[in-house]
């Protein structure tokens, strides 16, 4: 199974944005941000249209058309990223019931239901404490 990706293009994507701010372009277009995570522009404006639903980055249309971060890299913390691009749990259960006469799959649920919620509230709690600034911050050390 692969991994899914969407969270890290998402950060690429606002990092991207906040580094471009930083030096003086309020805009960077589709194309623009596609050519940073080296993918197609159709992933990078699905992405964005998921972080402007969640008031992460505005967009003009038209001539000068762009995209910019809507709040300070500071006040967006992963965890609003995470909100915003990721649909589905980070575990899932089996698609279909476990045969409930077996001892493993009538209690398999709840046991794994138990950890997966304290792995995702860990999740939750480590994207919470991390900004794009400080992804930022990161992300120019390495450079």
């Amino acid at each position: 199974m692969a991994a899914n990706s969407r969270l890290t293009i998402a950060v690429h994507i606002l990092t991207w944005l906040a580094l471009a701010h930083r030096r003086g372009m309020e805009l960077l277009t589709s194309d623009q941000v596609a050519a940073s995570v080296n993918t197609n522009p159709v992933i990078i404006r699905r992405s964005l249209g998921d972080l402007r639903r969640a008031g992460l980055v505005t967009v003009r249309h038209g001539a000068g058309a762009g995209w910019s971060l809507a709040r300070a890299p500071e006040e967006i913390m992963l965890l609003n990223v995470y909100d915003a691009v990721e649909r589905e749990p980070l575990f899932g259960m089996h698609h279909t019931e476990p045969n409930l006469e077996c001892p493993v799959g009538k209690g398999i649920r709840p046991a794994l239901g138990d950890v997966y919620g304290r792995a995702e509230l860990a999740l939750r709690a480590e994207l919470g404490r991390t900004s794009i600034a400080d992804v930022l911050r990161q992300t120019l050390l390495v450079s």
